[in-house]
């Protein structure tokens, strides 16, 4: 299982255009490729069932909604304070999506369509905002993926699509080509 994991690093009080259109962006992005959408640290004090009522109202972005809708119907959206000491273990294993991963701790797009082969889960984490992820969530984790493989920074919105992509066209690719190899036999 992959999820994508939000990490709200613009205002901290009020809720801005820039929150509601980035969960906006990226509710098609998880619908599309079958991931989990978790929010972290948001300004806002709304049940999933509200905030899918409150994107529906204020974007025409993902369908005015209907992918977040739709995630929420699954059991595929989730909203959280920002976590102190870990992130919650049933999303599986923290990646920090980074241009700059620490080498010890780095991981690189394959790694992680491998482990997902193996049924291992992973939570990515994409800071929204200017500064990206604050460091202190570094910590929390010593999986650090750059998606470019090349030290490139991506726009927010251009990491949240790309990431995902990239990883489950891995992960698609192998299975298909594992399907293929078994018929032969």
């Amino acid at each position: 299982m992959l999820t994508l994991g939000l990490i709200n690093t613009y205002d901290k009080i009020k809720v801005l255009d820039a929150h509601y259109r980035a969960i906006a962006r990226a509710a098609p992005i998880c619908y599309a490729y079958g991931l989990t959408l978790c929010l972290f640290d948001f300004p806002f004090k709304m049940t999933p069932e509200e905030l899918v009522e409150y994107i529906m109202d204020k974007t025409t972005i993902g369908g005015s909604g209907k992918y977040l809708k739709a995630l929420h119907e699954n059991n595929r959206l989730f909203i959280f304070d920002l976590p102190k000491k870990g992130f919650q273990s049933q999303f599986g294993t923290a990646v920090v999506t980074t241009s700059m991963p620490e080498d010890k701790f780095t991981v690189t797009p394959e790694d992680i369509a491998g482990g997902m082969m193996r049924n291992r889960s992973y939570l990515l984490l994409i800071g929204l905002g200017r500064k990206g992820l604050p460091k202190k969530l570094y910590s929390l984790t010593d999986h650090h993926l750059d998606i470019t493989c090349d030290g490139i920074s991506l726009e927010t919105c251009t990491a949240m699509g790309i990431i995902p992509a990239y990883i489950m066209g891995i992960v698609n690719t192998r299975k298909k080509l594992e399907t293929k190899q078994n018929r032969r036999y």
